[in-house]
């Protein structure tokens, strides 16, 4: 079964219909270079915290262990969601979207969500003239 027809045929499947999961992530449509886009979202008042990438060794470190670990792009390694900084996300839950090109973790925050500090990754406000910075970084 082709990856298109494994998420055509679980639209039309009932509540409590299961899938192995590595039948599962293999018809994720993982990118060329192996990734899915993550959202990261507060898992209590549904705040929208970061996006991020995944391949398949991050997330599953990530159902495994309810640690969130991501795909560091720039350094090309495994990222531990605040293994440095404390900042770390503990998965509640994870979501895959209708046809298996998106994730969404609901995740419990320990601290800020940004590396700059801020709560979140979206504080910049894109209007139609212009980009406004709508979140200070803490001192």
């Amino acid at each position: 079964m082709t990856a298109d027809a494994f998420w055509l045929q679980l639209e039309s499947t009932d509540v409590g219909h299961a899938v192995a999961l590595d039948v599962a992530l293999a018809a994720i449509a993982w990118n060329d270079a192996g990734l899915i886009p993550v959202i990261a979202q507060r898992h209590d008042s549904g705040e929208v915290l970061m996006l991020a990438w995944m391949n398949r060794s991050a997330l599953q470190e990530t159902l495994t262990s309810g640690q969130v670990c991501y795909w560091s792009r720039s350094r090309k390694q495994l990222w531990r969601k605040g293994e440095t900084s404390g900042h770390r996300q503990r998965l509640l839950s994870a979501h895959l979207d209708c046809d298996g090109d998106a994730l969404l973790l609901k995740v419990e925050q320990l601290g800020p969500a940004c590396h700059t500090s801020r709560p979140n990754c979206f504080y910049n406000d894109l209007g139609s003239e212009q980009l406004r910075v709508a979140v200070s970084r803490p001192a």
